[in-house]
């Protein structure tokens, strides 16, 4: 079964700060968002807007596509 596309991308996001080695709070930091709003993004329950969207890619310095995407374990 699909997952929605709130779930592939907190799971893009966990997987890619922690492979990372960030805390949330560091990740929160470096986007200049609320630690618990990373913490609500990671477990899906976010519609994340598009500026929120590049700047947690620019923290993690990855592509913002690349949150995006259905990974293994994501779809």
């Amino acid at each position: 079964m699909r997952r929605n596309p709130k779930e592939i991308f907190g799971h893009n996001v966990r997987r890619i700060r922690t492979e990372a080695g960030l805390s949330q709070e560091e990740l929160a930091f470096r986007a200049k968002l609320h630690r618990t709003y990373i913490s609500s993004i990671e477990r899906g329950e976010r519609n994340v807007s598009i500026e929120n969207i590049f700047a947690i890619a620019d923290a993690l310095k990855v592509p913002p596509g690349e949150l995006l995407k259905p990974t293994k374990g994501s779809d």
